[in-house]
């Protein structure tokens, strides 16, 4: 798989388990929650050539139970809410580092790194990185308190989901909720980028990875809430950050998983969606419903982050 613009994929060093209670809170936290009935779509992309090791298709009917899932990826304020209930320590804060894109660094910070990946130059592991000091030690949440959370491994989003009584979306509803209930268009809102020059998701704009010109009013991250939402409430449905799943990731997923609610778990690295602001034509291209990727489940970047869903028939 072609993942080097978006997400590195670390061996990680395993860190002591947290010991911050992790069960549901008292005060569950409120969700802008858009519930969706569900039924049959079209999911997956035929197109050849298209990442074929990431599995995108073969195109199939697929069937999703009633489910409700959250207008917007949770936001650094809604992570600082768990946090501060449970005292939780992330997988980055726990080993002491989390990859961040270069241009999101000051100089002082890129010169306190010692090794960069020879495979992807623009990912810096940068000590002290974490959810609430994006880009090192020096670094705050100021001012961004609305924008997802990111640095978050796929273990962190699950014990976030304990606590707050939710789940991570499968990919089937993800992807489901993706597309707004337009069939098998490539992005959420229709088969056009930039419909009548609107932009309409955080992606990169100019030449990877060393000039992004920000014609989309974002360097980093946008407001979980910016931009227009798709045909089902939903915001930055696609961009802005990876989104993890609750599958394991595989390229046969649509060869072996059943038409209805599909779940593919194997124990294997996990699966994201949407792609980020990092994703360009000329490399990624994963800004698209279809699109899908995995990575192991202690990964955590600046540019990965989750949502998630409840089931149809709990209360919102």
């Amino acid at each position: 798989m072609t993942k080097g613009c978006c997400t590195p994929t670390h061996d990680r060093r395993e860190g002591p388990a947290s010991a911050a209670p992790l069960g549901r809170s008292g005060s569950a936290p409120a969700f802008d929650w858009r519930r969706l009935d569900g039924g049959a779509f079209l999911m997956g992309n035929s197109e050849a050539g298209r990442f074929a090791d990431d599995g995108e298709g073969p195109q199939r009917r697929v069937t999703v139970s009633p489910f409700a899932i959250a207008a917007l990826t949770v936001t650094n304020d809604q992570f600082a809410a768990f946090v501060a209930d449970t005292g939780y320590l992330t997988q980055a804060e726990r080993e002491g580092w989390s990859s961040v894109f270069h241009m999101l660094l000051s100089p002082l910070e890129k010169r306190k790194v010692r090794q960069v990946p020879r495979e992807t130059p623009w990912w810096y592991p940068v000590e002290g990185a974490c959810w609430s000091r994006p880009e090192g030690p020096q670094s705050s949440l100021g001012g961004r308190g609305g924008h997802p959370v990111v640095h978050v491994s796929w273990d962190d989003a699950q014990a976030y989901c304990r606590w707050a009584g939710v789940s991570l979306p499968s990919e089937a509803q993800w992807e489901y909720a993706a597309r707004g209930g337009l069939e098998g268009a490539l992005y959420p809102w229709g088969d056009e980028l930039t419909p009548a020059g609107e932009h309409r998701c955080n992606i990169w704009q100019g030449r990877f990875p060393t000039q992004n010109s920000a014609e989309d009013g974002h360097i980093g991250t946008a407001p979980a809430s910016a931009y227009r939402p798709n045909g089902f409430g939903l915001h930055n449905a696609v961009g802005n950050v990876w989104q993890w799943c609750a599958d394991t990731f595989s390229s046969d997923y649509h060869r072996t998983t059943p038409a209805l609610d599909p779940l593919h778990d194997d124990g294997g690295e996990r699966s994201m969606r949407g792609g980020s602001h990092l994703c360009h034509a000329s490399y990624c291209d994963r800004y698209r419903c279809a699109a899908r990727t995995g990575n192991d489940r202690r990964t955590s970047t600046s540019n990965i982050g989750f949502r998630v869903v409840m089931r149809g028939d709990r209360p919102a």
